[in-house]
């Protein structure tokens, strides 16, 4: 977990206790989002939207609208000053889309604008995700020198084939470059990498491991690929490997990382010792987060109500609600009742779970509370115990969204 310093403490009424439970103010994130990309890949639901390769248009522009997008999340941020005044922000993840099409001065300048306004944790982890086929030297070198302090690349296979299926527009020679360039200047280096692709066996699936590997990141995040509603898979869906043959790729990766040193901390994450990505571990341990630019999501622990905001999701309308100086379209409390689907939502993707002080200050209420989920999941094999601590089982591990579903609230 990044440093801490003291933390309000903000009393909330236990429901159905009677008395007062207390919440400690998380700790606070920031994150970026840039929602343009070259191309859009066919696997991808997050919100990016294609650069067009033609003319141009408001929903695809030509060229990535730089200073236009870079005014409005300096007003974005500005807006939600009174929620998060003099909180310090312990970690910052610039994220898309692909934020590698901003030239280093644009990041200088954004990082600035968050160090004016918000107090910054000494030596905060400032990730900054980046496409091998933006790569170049210099913009990685500004990119450092503007304080960006870990690199995510994402690299997805190192097979020219499977990079193809995939829609990436690098192949592997640029793959292997830009982490060679990558290294130059970024010593916390995390490379994004799939499997279970399309044709893809088990050798090959390996050999992409131990090609991450020949270059020892401090961080892997390896994911199987899934077909995600809304994307040009789901309209028209590869032939993807076997279930069982996608279960022996994860069992293989997990124990020739772990053979390799790397720890597996969270569901798709494997990081050298304390090379854990700062950022994510406060998602997963339900902490604070603040999300500017276009579809960005936030969660932040006000003293009645824990606040969940969108912001607009397509970059030709935030463009223009910033302006307006109306950036959010929704936000919302968490009902009491949600927050502990809510908790395990991201507490149960860490591998070795949470502790139960941690549950009880973040979602102000007693263990007790969910007794009879824990047990239920715990006869199922889903979920183990030990003294303060929780966590998944391996078979929790595999069937995640069966135990997630425990803690929904029945509203019939």
């Amino acid at each position: 977990m990044p440093a801490t310093r003291e933390r309000t403490v903000i009393p909330v009424l236990a429901v159905g206790h009677g008395q007062q439970a207390f919440r400690r103010q998380p700790p606070l994130s920031l994150y970026v989002h840039i929602p343009w990309c070259v191309q859009k890949c066919p696997y991808c639901d997050f919100n990016s939207h294609a650069l067009s390769a033609t003319g141009g248009t408001a929903a695809a522009p030509a060229t990535l609208p730089q200073d236009d997008y870079l005014a409005a999340l300096i007003v974005d941020l500005e807006s939600a000053l009174p929620l998060v005044w003099d909180r310090r922000v312990d970690s910052i993840f610039i994220g898309g889309g692909t934020p590698s099409l901003l030239s280093g001065e644009a990041i200088d300048e954004l990082l600035a604008a968050v160090r004016s306004r918000l107090p910054l944790l000494p030596g905060a982890e400032i990730t900054l995700e980046a496409n091998p086929g933006t790569m170049e030297s210099s913009k990685f070198a500004a990119f450092r020198a503007a304080g960006v302090n870990r690199l995510s690349l994402g690299i997805q296979s190192f097979n020219r084939q499977h990079l193809q299926a995939l829609g990436r527009i690098h192949d592997e020679r640029q793959a292997r470059q830009a982490i060679e360039v990558a290294a130059r200047h970024f010593d916390n280096l995390n490379l994004d990498l799939m499997y279970g692709l399309p044709g893809q066996d088990l050798e090959q699936a390996l050999a992409d491991i131990e090609t991450a590997l020949s270059f020892a990141p401090a961080h892997l995040s390896c994911y199987q690929l899934s077909i995600e509603a809304n994307t040009a898979f789901a309209a028209s869906p590869p032939a993807l490997p076997a279930d069982d043959l996608c279960a022996d790729m994860q069992d293989a990766i997990e124990g020739r990382l772990a053979t390799a040193g790397y720890r597996h901390y969270e569901t798709s994450a494997f990081a050298q010792p304390g090379r854990q990505c700062q950022h994510n571990l406060n998602y997963w341990h339900f902490g604070d987060y603040l999300g500017i630019g276009a579809g960005a999501h936030g969660k932040l622990t006000l003293p009645d109500r824990i606040l969940r905001q969108m912001r607009w999701r397509r970059p030709e309308q935030y463009l223009a609600q910033a302006a307006a100086g109306t950036p959010v379209q929704h936000e919302s409390a968490v009902a009491t009742a949600d927050l502990p689907f809510e908790f395990m939502l991201n507490a149960l993707r860490l591998i070795e779970g949470f502790d139960v002080p941690l549950f009880e200050s973040r979602c102000a209420l007693p263990l007790r509370h969910i007794e009879p989920q824990l047990l239920q999941a715990e006869r199922e094999g889903l979920l183990a115990r030990h003294g303060q601590r929780v966590a998944p089982t391996d078979r929790g591990r595999r069937f995640l969204n069966p135990l997630l579903e425990r803690f929904l609230v029945d509203r019939d």
